[in-house]
């Protein structure tokens, strides 16, 4: 797949978050979410400050933090976040083009990060996945690949198969792991709030590891 495909991916995937975004009351932005000790609106922060955020901004909150990369992220989403929530909605909308790229994981861990964090606010909300087909196959085939790094632990993965029963899809060799293509991507990228979702004869021992 070619970086112009992949950027209107990611493209619809922003706006479909900011659809998301005007839906949400207060309460439920103040829920936590399935990522860490992130409120909903925390997650919103983190994929709205790529798009919005000063590089520099992020050096300083970097050495404010005292050079934790993954804590220096934490305090730019939450300081993003406070942003009011029709200005996050805008930013995304505004920003859906951006060709924000990851390093190591490029644009397949954007769009993938794009659709995890979807199902980390939408699955404590009782919201359902609603994922698009072509995009959710993507970013499997991105996790189970080898090229995730920093989404999956390898070791978890290994000797078995996934299979995502509304795609028609599946990757691995082993012991069956099945679920929709919403839980496997939770599940995969260590969301335990997943696993009772998972099936087949390998699921207890993905759920072990």
């Amino acid at each position: 797949m070619n970086n112009s495909e992949l950027l209107a991916m990611i493209a619809a995937e922003r706006r479909r978050t900011a659809d998301l975004v005007d839906t949400l009351t207060p309460e439920q932005l103040a829920t936590p979410s399935l990522c860490g000790e992130w409120t909903v609106r925390d997650v919103l922060g983190h994929l709205v400050s790529p798009l919005v955020g000063s590089p520099w901004r992020l050096a300083s909150l970097v050495v404010r933090s005292g050079f934790r990369l993954h804590a220096a992220n934490a305090r730019l989403a939450r300081e993003v976040g406070r942003r009011p929530t029709a200005e996050l909605a805008a930013a995304l909308r505004r920003h859906a083009e951006h060709p924000f790229r990851p390093p190591v994981v490029g644009y397949y861990g954007q769009l993938t990060d794009l659709q995890v964090h979807g199902q980390d606010i939408r699955h404590p909300l009782g919201l359902p996945a609603d994922l698009d087909p072509q995009r959710a196959r993507v970013s499997l085939d991105f996790l189970l690949g080898g090229r995730a790094i920093g989404f999956v632990d390898r070791r978890r993965l290994a000797g078995l198969r996934f299979e995502a029963t509304d795609l028609g899809w599946s990757a691995g060799e082993g012991p069956l792991v099945r679920g929709s293509a919403g839980a496997l991507l939770l599940a995969l990228t260590g969301r335990r709030a997943a696993l009772a979702d998972l099936s087949g004869d390998g699921a207890a021992v993905f759920a072990g590891r």
